[in-house]
């Protein structure tokens, strides 16, 4: 079953899921040496998301030292996001092209530059243009999909894609450590260490990362194969699901120290900290979905996620006390965005063609990180206008629920199908 024009499955040639279930030395739990790829993705995708969140929980610190504006200091941390997301789409088609043997060390090295560079620049320009090429951390989930996809069979892809966006956590490890080691060591210490984390596991990627034996290998250019994807429905559907789940994930965690501080008057630590739960959770979820995704099939887990986050960030935009009632709908949003990204992309595994995956990650990748730009800016802009989130959170509901309907109206009949 191939994908028509109409982003709709055709039921006259096999599917590349089909193709993949009959490939030589494929089973139910994957090709051999499956999981060390797997960890070894994993791996590459938390520390590069790592090196690409150390702006976050810096930036309240920064705001105050050059007296930023809400704005300023939303775009401060808005600009890796973008140039993140947008990177995904060249570098999913690059690793189409050359795998992810080739791709996934150069993008790890190329992120040690504006790391270092970080631990040296002060001037707002300087930060925001250093910020710019911090977002090559971000391409790395372009790289790991593909590669993870290669290697498992459609009844495992998608709590193996799940397990894979465990690398989100890198945030996390960003929000837990970085402002802790800026005070006890000094403020060059996050960036040294995490170059140096870089630095290894670039070598480490090179000697032992490998691409599946089976690999399909595109023809033609990489932007035809990716003018090809973008012709297909299924492909921007996929795009605005993942800009709601992932990108919604992605906001919370960039700006969410600056919420917690203006709203409930904590400390940059105690913010960082409070981030990082909420990033752990979600990257917790996120192979919960894509294992619900394997036995119930994405679709009714997305409209599942989508309507409790909306639900939860009506909640949050009467600013209720922090404990308990905040703090359950921040953690219940956490859950549910985790879990609606993990879902996502187990419908990437179900219907992108098996030499296109990299290209339709790139894209759906990007939207989901455009979709974590734009909350960040909407919600400066807002507080800085009204003085409250309110509006932000209720907009955020109602794209939340938007995103439900649309995916139990629009994709409902993927449910029906055998892929």
């Amino acid at each position: 079953m191939t994908i028509a024009r109409d982003g709709q499955p055709k039921d006259s040639t096999p599917t590349a899921a089909a193709a993949s279930r009959s490939a030589p030395g494929t089973s139910a739990r994957g090709r051999s040496g499956a999981t060390t790829q797997l960890a070894l993705a994993t791996l590459g995708f938390l520390v590069n998301f790592w090196g690409w969140a150390l702006l976050g929980p810096l930036s309240p610190g920064i705001k105050e030292r050059l007296d930023l504006s809400f704005t300023a200091q939303s775009l401060l941390v808005a600009v890796p996001v973008v140039v993140g997301s947008l990177g995904r789409i060249p570098v999913g088609a690059l690793t189409d092209r050359y795998g992810a043997r080739v791709v996934f060390p150069l993008v790890t090295l190329a992120t040690i530059v504006p790391v270092l560079t970080l631990s040296v620049v002060s001037s707002y320009p300087a930060l925001i243009v250093t910020g710019f090429f911090l977002g090559i951390g971000g391409t790395a989930f372009a790289v790991g999909v593909p590669l993870v996809s290669g290697w498992y069979p459609p009844a495992r892809r998608g709590f193996a894609i799940g397990v894979f966006g465990i690398g989100m956590g890198g945030t996390a490890i960003a929000n837990f450590t970085t402002v802790r080691l800026a005070d006890t060591y000094g403020a060059r210490a996050p960036f040294l260490l995490v170059a140096a984390i870089l630095t290894a596991y670039a070598v480490l990627s090179f000697l032992l990362l490998r691409d599946a034996p089976d690999r399909a290998r595109p023809t033609g250019s990489a932007w035809r194969r990716l003018a090809a994807v973008g012709r297909l429905t299924v492909t921007w559907q996929l795009c605005f699901l993942y800009a709601v789940g992932f990108g919604g994930f992605v906001a919370f965690s960039v700006y969410l120290p600056a919420y917690l501080r203006t709203t409930y008057g904590l400390s940059a630590e105690d913010g960082a900290l409070r981030t990082a739960g909420f990033v752990v959770l979600a990257v917790l979820a996120r192979p919960i979905g894509g294992w619900l995704s394997d036995r119930l099939h994405p679709v009714p887990v997305l409209v599942w996620c989508f309507g409790g986050v909306a639900a939860f960030a009506v909640v949050q935009a009467f600013e209720p006390a922090l404990m308990p009632v905040a703090t359950v709908a921040l953690l219940g949003m956490a859950l549910l965005l985790g879990a609606a990204s993990g879902a996502v992309f187990a419908l990437v595994g179900r219907v992108a063609p098996a030499d296109q995956v990299g290209a339709v990650t790139g894209l759906v990748g990007a939207a989901g990180g455009l979709g974590g730009f734009v909350p960040p800016l909407v919600m400066g802009w807002v507080y800085g206008a009204q003085g409250s989130y309110a509006i932000g959170l209720m907009l955020l509901s109602d794209v939340a629920l938007a995103a439900a309907v649309f995916t139990s109206v629009k994709m409902g009949g993927l449910a029906k199908r055998v892929v």
